[in-house]
This record gives C-alpha cells, sequence and structure tokens, in this order.
C-alpha cells in the first residue's frame, strides 16, 4: 500500500470534520492518506441565493473537476449536496454510517413567537426545502437567506435583526457548536440523504474502490439511495422543495417522502412500508404516487420558476 490516497475536501471546518473520518477509516485499514482543501463555488459566493446561481452540484463541482484532473484520489461530500446524476467517469465508493437526520431551529431569546399567531417572526435560511415547510406551518412568517457554513451562518444570527435560523442537527453537532438554544424541528421532513457523508472516486481506480468499499454502510447506503431515486424521478435537486427519509426496522422499509410548492401552500405527501427484499423500486414507486396526486403541477411550476 504504497500509493497515497489523496482526500478531496472543502474548507469549511464540517468538511474536514467530514473528510478527517474517512482519512480516519482509511488509516484504520492500512492506507496512506493525504488531505487536500479545495474551494467551491458554494463557498466563493456567500451572497447569492442557492437558487439564483443554478445550484446543481455547486458544492461538489470543484472536487469534482479535481478528481477528473488527477489532483485528488477521492473527494468526501454531504450526499444531500451531490447531484443525483454524478459526472461521468466519476462513482460512489462508499457511504458512511448515517449521523443525525432532523433539521434545527436556532433561536435568539426564546421560542415564544412560535405561538403567537399575530406576529411576524423573522426565519433565516437559504434552503428551498426548510423555506417552503417553514411557510406551510407558519405562512405569515418572514424568510431571510442565509449563506455560507455553519460558522459563518451561526455568527450572521447573531448580527442579523431575526428571530431565529434553521440548520441540519448533524452538521452543528458534529463539530460540537450547537447552541443550548435551539430545538429540533420533528415536524420538518428532511432532506433526501440529509446526514450522510459518500466518498467518491474515478470509475477506473480499482485501488482506491476496493479500499473504500471497505467501509461502506450497507444500509445506509440503500435507504439514501432510495430517498435519491425518489428526489431524481420527481425531478428534483437542493434547490427544490423534496423532503424524503427511509429507515429500516425488522427487515422492513419505512418511506416517508413530501413535495411543497414554493410559498407552501400545496403539499403532498406519501408514506411505505415494504418488505427490505422489495424496496428497490421504493424511491421511484413513491415519487409517481406523488405525481399522481397533483405534484407534476407543481414540479411544472418551480421549473417555470427557474
Amino acid at each position: 500500500m504504497d500509493r497515497v490516497i489523496r482526500i478531496g475536501t472543502r474548507e469549511s471546518q464540517l468538511a474536514l470534520w467530514q473528510a478527517h473520518q474517512v482519512r480516519d477509516l482509511l488509516t484504520a485499514q492500512g492506507y496512506s492518506t493525504e488531505l487536500v482543501p479545495i474551494k467551491s463555488e458554494g463557498d466563493i459566493d456567500l451572497v447569492t441565493p442557492l437558487y439564483e446561481i443554478g445550484v446543481q452540484g455547486i458544492f461538489t463541482k470543484s472536487l469534482d473537476l479535481a478528481l477528473l484532473n488527477n489532483r485528488i484520489d477521492v473527494a468526501v461530500h454531504s450526499l444531500k449536496d451531490v447531484p443525483t446524476q454524478l459526472p461521468k467517469q466519476i462513482v460512489p465508493a462508499a457511504v458512511l454510517q448515517r449521523g443525525p437526520v432532523k433539521d434545527l431551529l436556532v433561536y435568539k431569546s426564546n421560542t415564544d413567537f412560535l405561538d403567537q399567531a399575530d406576529y411576524i417572526a423573522n426565519i433565516a435560511t437559504s434552503s428551498v426545502r426548510r423555506k417552503a415547510q417553514w411557510l406551510r406551518k407558519y405562512p405569515h412568517h418572514q424568510l431571510h437567506n442565509l449563506r455560507g457554513n455553519v460558522n459563518t451562518r451561526l455568527q450572521k444570527l447573531a448580527a442579523e435583526n431575526w428571530d431565529g435560523a434553521i440548520f441540519a442537527v448533524a452538521g452543528l453537532e458534529r463539530i460540537n457548536i450547537r447552541p443550548a438554544n435551539s430545538i429540533d424541528l420533528d415536524w420538518m421532513l428532511p432532506a433526501p440523504a440529509q446526514g450522510a457523508i459518500v466518498v467518491v472516486c474515478r470509475e477506473d481506480d480499482a485501488f482506491c474502490r476496493e479500499a473504500c468499499v471497505l467501509f461502506n454502510h450497507d444500509e445506509t447506503a440503500l435507504t439514501t439511495n432510495i430517498e435519491r431515486d425518489f428526489l431524481r424521478t420527481l425531478m428534483g435537486g437542493c434547490t427544490t422543495p423534496i423532503s424524503a427519509y427511509a429507515y429500516i426496522q425488522n427487515n422492513t422499509v419505512h418511506f416517508s417522502g413530501e413535495l411543497c410548492s414554493l410559498d407552501g401552500s400545496q403539499f403532498f405527501s406519501t408514506t411505505r412500508e415494504v418488505p427490505l427484499d422489495k424496496a428497490h423500486a421504493l424511491g421511484q414507486e413513491a415519487a409517481q404516487d406523488i405525481m399522481a396526486q397533483g405534484g407534476a403541477e407543481i414540479v411544472a411550476q418551480i421549473r417555470n420558476v427557474k
């Protein structure tokens, strides 16, 4: 194992934490590694809303190019940021065991405003999914764009006159910066593959594929693939208000999926339970159910907005 595996990663604290997890897993198997931080477009432009950038792959494109140009050997991504269609010659090498999947609200002083029907709260997030779900529950609230890594977003929340901001639990807890003034949003269904980390490599790199498959977590790989199939079938990306979560219990796959209009006023959902050995088409079938309910019209509306 004389070859050194160059691990590409974004430069944020959270991205580096993820890359270190992969490095430790490879090192435990006897492989030599080197971290290669690379700045992504999503880290450079922190002002333009994601949906205006044409976000498809914005957090992964720079690493994909470095991979194809042989500057790195593997790239580490938050799986929810990865387009459902990978670039040619790039393949998943491993999906790590999933972490927390929920979203949370970090609030300024208290959460009394959540129960005040006449109070117009100011809530920050740049996630189209989170905006739509929040407006569905609190249609009178005002939503604001909030970009940057988790540290930057927490700093911006502290500086602005907002009541709160929405984050992924995994992002804050993994680097131990979850504030005490935060609550889990149990009613908010997560983004497809939220809380999961994926390692990708070049398709023809058998060495790296063999190294990474040793720590692939089969259950996480299966359930996130179902969620991403749901997303793909609805023609969605991380700028569409699509939510999905699958988990396995007693050899049964439990799935929940949602599609909202951008303003949260229209909403379609589906829940399914299927035997583990018959779950290969679960994501597509659930998406087709959403489309049949009337979701096709929402998908068409979102496309026209873009």
